[in-house]
């Protein structure tokens, strides 16, 4: 999935048949990325032997699709002698070296490309993807005021958090459109629900599946597996993107208030300071 592919894969108009169809078509795709992040590559490209690993991943952090293609290929590539796992995209590409990230690396697809000829789609990724900033912003705050150790990296677990859906967006447009038509028509189905009608499959199982295919760090596959829902590390990550959700459009959202009051458990605050919290970031 680092290379770029002479010949792009065509959408999916139609579901495949189960959980192993989609994770075999998506492990092998060449996922593309935002244009400024590609652009970014290409400029630093050029520079190669002034650049670092934090110049790089200060650059490519802020996108999901980025941050997922090099986390995965250092993961599927580390050596038998190597057993830290990089857990954070700058660590990854310390672990992977300046010079081997652009030859792994060239000139890569954007969504921008893809997505083309189908703005609706374009519109419900870029929506997705800010929803995973916003909520992975909520996510860090939390992380720094609870004093975890682990903060980077429920910052990069917030973001990645919602890559299948991402995926959908530019992999199976019709498909992302038709699951979020029946939503908007029925606001009481939940996504898991209206996501197994229309793709045989819910894209917390894909999530899943492809971070075990990918050998994702194992603490990024804990963090985004919401069945760990009492760790304060899943927590953490769950409730920002909970609040980022509710707060989209606002902060007149009903379930707000209970957000608050689980995010003030959490942090063991009153309500009342975590509502400025929160607030604040």
């Amino acid at each position: 999935m680092s290379s770029l592919a002479a010949v792009p894969m065509p959408p999916l108009t139609q579901p495949l048949r189960d959980l192993a169809a989609w994770t075999a078509h998506f492990r092998t795709a060449e996922i593309p990325v935002l244009a400024h992040t590609a652009e970014a590559i290409e400029a630093l490209r050029a520079v190669e032997d002034s650049v670092d690993a934090n110049g790089i991943g200060e650059t490519i952090a802020h996108d999901p699709l980025m941050s997922l293609k090099v986390l995965a290929h250092v993961a599927t590539h580390r050596g038998s002698r190597v057993i830290t796992d990089a857990e954070t995209v700058i660590s990854a590409l310390v672990m992977l070296g300046i010079s081997p990230f652009f030859r792994a690396f060239g000139p890569q697809p954007t969504v921008e490309q893809r997505l083309a000829d189908n703005p609706d789609a374009l519109a419900g990724l870029n929506d997705t993807l800010r929803r995973a900033h916003r909520g992975a912003n909520f996510a860090l705050g939390f992380a720094v005021h609870r004093m975890d150790h682990d903060a980077a990296v429920l910052h990069a677990a917030a973001l990645l958090h919602d890559f299948a859906e991402m995926l959908l967006w530019c992999f199976a447009p019709t498909l992302a459109l038709r699951i979020r038509h029946a939503q908007r028509q029925d606001p009481t189905l939940r996504s898991g629900a209206a996501q197994l009608a229309v793709l045989n499959i819910e894209l917390v199982d894909l999530q899943q599946s492809l971070m075990k295919a990918w050998r994702l760090p194992e603490l990024l596959v804990r963090i985004n597996d919401e069945r760990h829902a009492q760790s304060p590390s899943v927590r953490n990550v769950v409730l920002a993107l909970r609040l980022a959700r509710h707060t989209a459009n606002g902060w007149d959202n009903p379930a707000i208030p209970d957000d608050v009051n689980d995010i003030a458990e959490l942090l063991n605050l009153s309500p009342e300071a975590t509502l400025q919290l929160v607030q604040g970031i």
